[in-house]
């Protein structure tokens, strides 16, 4: 399995920039940095390597790491769709094309997911106690706008969301929209119970691109970090990729290396062993 083998050539490059993913990854499944987590990113800061972040979430839902973990790069959210300085500074929107909106609802709900549409820094919902509303509100730390119907939001759309307790409906909606849509949209699965949809320049590979781009820093130099199907192509395009621990074994035999799960302080774990660890 990767990561069973801490080794590192000293041909390699040294590392410059570490991206990671939140939710999984970075946070723990109650939605806390641990102080070890915090003490990794903050080695990071003392190494000269830079630290940047990339999740599903809206930009808003990140901004409470900013201060604990002295971010100062750009935070990407919906997958890349919006990307922020940390003082939440628009610098670059993708937005789903204005035509496919509606036609991407309809195949999530005929799928039976329940749907959200987050457009600009707002999150919209047609019904409050819909399923994990409650618990997204109180992770990204904001309340959604709640609405009767999607047909005025159809402009400036940044991500659509379907959600089910059904992992296998989420799934299957997935390949649906792959299938149907084509190279038209992005759509991944962000959690097992969330079908992200995106514009297909907002992925995660792209995030990477994004940020070597800014950064001046080549792709052989980016380590990457996450736990869900979405954080692939990120490990795809960056010299070193960690899989976590509670990652399924799509995600870990794509990355090149394990480490432990995000409730076990994986990603602090991670830092030390296989980007300090090799400097």
């Amino acid at each position: 399995m990767p990561g069973d083998s801490p080794s590192s050539p000293s041909s390699e490059r040294p590392i410059q920039l570490v991206l990671a993913d939140v939710d999984g990854t970075l946070v723990t499944n109650d939605k806390q940095l641990t102080p070890r987590t915090v003490e990794a990113v903050h080695a990071l800061h003392d190494a000269g390597i830079a630290f940047a972040v990339t999740s599903g979430r809206p930009p808003r839902g990140m901004s409470m790491l900013v201060e604990p973990l002295a971010l100062t790069t750009v935070i990407s959210g919906f997958n890349g769709g919006l990307t922020v300085e940390p003082d939440m500074t628009v610098l670059d929107e993708k937005e789903i094309p204005a035509d496919l909106v509606g036609p991407v609802l309809e195949q999530m709900e005929s799928a039976g997911l329940d749907t959200w549409v987050y457009r600009g820094t707002e999150w919209y919902v047609r019904r409050v106690d819909a399923p994990h509303v409650d618990r997204e509100a109180w992770t990204v730390e904001f309340a959604p706008t709640v609405v009767d119907s999607y047909d005025d939001l159809r402009e400036r759309v940044v991500k659509l969301v379907g959600v089910s307790d059904d992992h296998d409906a989420v799934r299957t909606a997935s390949e649906a929209a792959r299938e149907r849509f084509g190279h038209a949209v992005s759509a991944a699965a962000s959690q097992p119970y969330y079908l992200d949809v995106t514009n297909p320049d907002a992925n995660k590979a792209a995030v990477v691109a994004y940020l070597a781009e800014r950064l001046s820093i080549p792709r052989p130099a980016i380590a990457t970090l996450g736990d869900m199907p979405n954080d692939i192509l990120m490990f795809a395009h960056s010299g070193i990729s960690i899989a976590m621990g509670n990652a399924d074994e799509q995600v870990k035999r794509c990355a090149r290396f394990v480490t432990a799960s995000n409730d076990e302080d994986g990603f602090a774990k991670a830092i030390e062993r296989y980007v300090l660890g090799r400097r």
